[in-house]
């Protein structure tokens, strides 16, 4: 199967090469489109991959049938309706480590290139003059750099402050002790706290409703006398008609300002002309390096995305870290467990799902997210009518549903790669179990008392039947008379003379006149189908 790519933006040749160099990827590359022209293009792409200049907006995912990935090549995914792509199951990938090195150099350039009058002092040199005793400067020497957030770029920023001899501080919740502790930077209790004593303020945060317009007038009035306040994040995280009124009363000694509310800046914006204000044109990422390394990162996210399945590396895959062909196997398991386990409740008569309760091993935790997502995949599939249904858009569309989701690490379900999914509605409930050890194919081990051993291909047939002889022969002639191939049949019973129940992995599909023909046979109760959508 070949999957179309749509490249625009201008992306880094080398990371386009990754795309074209596989046989199944066919790899379209044009300039920016307009609007109107990519709303009518988008629709035969498997995926497009683009810097900031292209929207992907609610309209043009909607339009997009076929998408299924959109590649960033950079941080900042303002430029796209993550909520709607989350709905409709489209992967968003960005690059966010690829331009870390680019953004810590330009921090201490421009901060340093303010503090030392650089731009007034060449531009001087220009126009002939030599204004040397007017442009003294400060140095960062025993300046207190307080930083808004200590993930990447902060981190980066940090590392480098100390050789500058900088005392470093930082305010982010959600950063442990000990990773401030290796960068030699002090936690500040609260911003406030961060505020009032830094010299030199800089964010490193993305823009959402908890950053957004996070400095403002009173922030502003709290640092001490003559600081510098730094912005190369996202625009909207200062206030800018703040900081223009303070730049203005000369409360502060300057600031830089890589990032706006409005990109382009508007010609006649008044932070052009604002005394003390250094501006750059969003060059944050904008170095040969950082645009190579963003370009190779996304292709190389993209690629494995649409030829591998493997969502690692997208923003709006439900939480979970380390290798995704680690967890294949399990969220086979966990998948395919909920749909079994709703299609036997659904025959019981229970068509309403409200309560799904995962548990798994302690190998497993690492991606509770990413397992829970799988299952609420499994209880959805055949109910829900979308053909976009996936580990991107399974929690939110179940959730929308009234469904309850709950993942616990337990240790005591038998194995440490072992995954329990239990569904329930009204008096109704059953738990289906399995397994993926490492370097075996993945099982199911139970399905409500019953313990069994049964790979889930694509078709499972649950049975349950009184534990008398002949049964096991009337239900293989009978598949072999309609041509279902059986892999597997697996017989389980809790006592000699009871109910037992049957797994039966076979191939191909199986109608609903023979799971009605089943049920005819002697000595069986119930049939129940599950099929399982390729994964």
């Amino acid at each position: 199967m070949a999957y179309r790519v749509l490249v625009t933006d201008d992306v880094d040749p080398e990371g386009l090469a990754l795309l074209a160099a596989e046989p199944e990827l066919l790899v379209d590359e044009v300039p920016t489109l307009p609007k109107d022209e990519l709303l009518q293009r988008i629709g035969d792409y498997d995926a497009i991959v683009g810097r900031s200049a292209t929207k992907i907006s609610a309209e043009l995912l909607r339009a997009a049938t076929k998408l299924r990935v959109v590649g960033r090549a950079g941080v900042g995914v303002d430029n796209i309706a993550l909520d709607v792509a989350t709905e409709l199951g489209v992967a968003i990938i960005n690059a966010p480590a690829g331009n870390t090195v680019a953004v810590a150099e330009l921090f201490f350039g421009t901060v340093i290139g303010l503090l030392r009058q650089l731009p007034a002092a060449a531009l001087s040199m220009q126009h002939g003059t030599w204004d040397r005793s007017k442009l003294m400067g400060r140095e960062l020497k025993g300046k207190t750099l307080g930083i808004v957030g200590l993930g990447r770029i902060g981190s980066e920023v940090a590392t480098r402050a100390h050789a500058f001899g900088m005392t470093v501080v930082a305010f982010d919740p959600y950063i442990a002790d000990e990773r401030f502790t290796a960068l030699r930077v002090r936690r500040a209790p609260s911003l406030d706290a961060l505020v009032a004593e830094s010299n030199i303020l800089t964010m490193h945060v993305p823009l959402n409703d908890e950053t957004r317009g996070m400095i403002g007038k009173r922030e502003l009035g709290r640092l001490p006398a003559r600081s510098v306040v730094v912005n190369m994040a996202r625009g909207g995280i200062i206030d800018e008609t703040a900081l223009l009124a303070a730049l203005e009363a000369d409360q502060l000694r300057g600031a830089v300002l890589d990032v706006f509310n409005a990109e382009p800046l508007a010609v006649d914006s008044p932070l052009r002309t604002a005394p003390n204000l250094l501006l750059t044109p969003h060059l944050g990422a904008n170095t040969v390096e950082a645009q190579r390394n963003v370009s190779r990162d996304v292709c190389l996210a993209v690629r494995d995305a649409l030829l591998h399945n493997d969502l690692s590396k997208s923003i709006n895959v439900a939480g979970g870290s380390g290798e995704w062909g680690d967890l294949q196997p399990a969220m086979l398991v966990a998948r395919r467990a909920a749909a079994v386990a709703r299609a036997v409740l659904a025959d019981q008569g229970m068509r309403a799902v409200r309560r799904l309760a995962l548990r798994i091993g302690p190998d497993l935790a690492h991606g509770a997210g990413p397992l829970l997502a799988a299952a609420a995949a499994g209880v959805l599939e055949g109910v829900i009518e979308t053909d976009r249904l996936n580990l991107i858009n399974a929690r939110s569309l179940a959730e929308a549903r009234g469904l309850e989701l709950s993942v616990g690490v337990s240790s005591d379900l038998g194995h440490p790669r072992a995954i329990e999914v239990a569904l329930a509605g009204g008096m109704q409930q059953l738990a289906v179990a399995g397994a993926a050890p490492e370097g075996s194919k993945p099982r199911l081990t139970r399905i409500g008392q019953f313990h069994v051993d049964v790979n889930p291909r694509q078709t499972l047939l649950i049975l349950t039947n009184h534990d008398v002889p002949g049964v096991i022969g009337r239900v293989g002639t009978l598949l072999g008379e309609r041509k279902v191939n059986i892999a597997e049949y697996h017989q389980a019973r809790l006592a000699q003379g009871g109910d037992a129940l049957a797994a039966i992995s076979v191939d191909g599909s199986v109608s609903e006149e023979t799971r009605k023909a089943l049920l005819e046979l002697p000595d069986v109760l119930t049939a129940s189908v599950a099929h399982f959508r390729a994964e």
